[in-house]
């Protein structure tokens, strides 16, 4: 099958090059020429574990080509993806120029009949104005909207796209039907050497259908995070361990123990600008999502809560004070800095007078960008430690979890630890010396 992916941002350049890697033969669009070209080369412009050996794999076997060219590529394509970026507009919604200018730019070069797949997070109804676009630019062109949502996690988005839970299609057509079925074929329910079978099913639903399918989604996960982190702040009033409590919910078959960690709030690219979407779509539709608005005051505040237990414990003014973080990018596995907790602390630490370091193994580069002089980076973890009056850990890196509190206690004389995403164990620390809170947990609590 020839495939034939528009935009090379995560989503896109994600799939185009797990496509190659399964014979797929993939051509990747995008019109910065300068992208293009350091991909030619084997430049991988995003970090994701196991994407580069992927790229330059099917690269190498001649299943994944780079171009600025659209009309060519979509001309000899069974299959279009649509995959370039919904940011959030002021008021919220979803921005869908790139879309509609993609729809305005392959409807000249549709030829024999084409599957046109918006992989991007779009609103409900965004598949019929890419269909309406098609047909007004090229009228009588024969092809098929569909929705193909994805659910990627960062850190883990090769995995999950080459042994996907699910595949979600939206789609009326039994033509196109037939398309995508062939397509994600190698990716769901194949019988492994055991008899057993790896990847979920493709669950075929209505374009709208599948379209809302991507919001809840992540609206549903932003939630139990939120919930958590009100459960948490419960438990440090209470006295209570919300490690416990987690166990205790996350073994309900009903719940699950995933997305139950108390922390510092959610970022990244998706959860943030969804919750925001979702909202204002049901504003749309006379639905004012309460508990959408709640989800996100709660994690506006929760991002806040380091920097005012810093204030809390070194004083309003923090000038002459240094602190010292641990992670940067919003999530481990990842240097993406879009809507990290780390913004908010840095932006009011420094604003109170803290000179404020930091290190992230992956995020050097990405929160240099984002934060500029507000921040200094250093180059490990023992530098971010060094001479400071706090240690707040914003990111739960592996390489945190595996230092000791004997290794800490070697490397720092401060002893006020806020540990934001309770990678280490309360009663360990105090041991220590340290003077340690995590989030819903202390020493000595049950």
């Amino acid at each position: 099958m020839n495939v034939t992916v528009i935009g090379t941002g995560y989503v896109g350049l994600v799939a185009g090059a797990c496509f190659a890697a399964r014979e797929r033969n993939v051509t990747c669009v995008d019109i910065d020429a300068r992208k293009i070209a350091a991909l030619r080369e084997g430049k991988i412009p995003i970090y994701e574990p196991g994407l580069d050996k992927v790229v330059l794999d099917a690269a190498a076997a001649g299943h994944l080509s780079f171009t600025t060219e659209t009309g060519p590529a979509v001309a000899s394509a069974d299959v279009v993806f649509i995959a370039v970026g919904t940011p959030p507009s002021e008021d919220g919604s979803a921005d869908l120029r790139h879309v509609a200018n993609v729809a305005r730019a392959i409807s000249p070069h549709l030829r024999d009949y084409t599957v046109v797949v918006c992989k991007s997070t779009v609103p409900i109804g965004t598949c019929d104005k890419v269909a309406a676009l098609l047909e007004k630019n090229n009228p009588g062109a024969d092809y098929d909207v569909v929705s193909n949502p994805e659910f990627l996690k960062e850190g883990a988005a090769v995995a999950d796209f080459l042994e996907p839970e699910r595949v979600v299609i939206g789609t009326p057509s039994e033509r196109a039907r037939a398309v995508m079925t062939r397509l994600y074929g190698p990716y769901v329910k194949r019988a492994g050497g055991d008899g057993t079978t790896a990847g979920g099913e493709i669950i075929y639903m209505a374009v709208r259908a599948a379209e809302m399918t991507k919001y809840a989604a992540n609206c549903m996960l932003a939630t139990r995070i939120s919930f958590m982190n009100e459960i948490a702040q419960l438990c440090d009033k209470a006295g209570i361990d919300v490690e416990h409590v987690k166990a205790g919910i996350g073994s309900d078959s009903r719940i699950g123990p995933k997305f139950l960690n108390a922390g510092i709030g959610y970022g990244g690219s998706c959860f943030p600008k969804d919750v925001q979407a979702l909202l204002r779509t049901g504003l749309d539709h006379g639905v004012p999502m309460r508990l959408l608005h709640a989800v996100e005051d709660v994690n506006r505040d929760q991002k806040r809560l380091l920097a005012n237990r810093v204030a809390a414990r070194l004083g309003k003014d923090l000038t002459g004070k240094k602190v010292g973080l641990l992670g940067l990018a919003f999530k481990p596995e990842t240097d993406d800095m879009r809507e990290a907790p780390s913004l908010i602390v840095v932006r009011v630490l420094s604003a109170r007078g803290a000179e404020v370091v930091g290190y992230d193994p992956v995020a050097a580069e990405t929160a240099t960008d984002a934060m500029g002089d507000r921040l200094t980076i250093v180059d490990n973890w023992q530098a971010a430690v060094v001479g400071v009056d706090a240690i707040l850990v914003l990111t739960e890196w592996a390489e945190f979890r595996a230092i000791t509190p004997a290794e800490l206690a070697a490397a720092t004389s401060c002893r006020l630890v806020l540990d934001g995403r309770n990678a280490w164990e309360p009663e360990a620390m105090a041991a220590a010396g340290f003077d340690y809170e995590g989030i819903g947990r202390a020493p000595g609590r049950t």
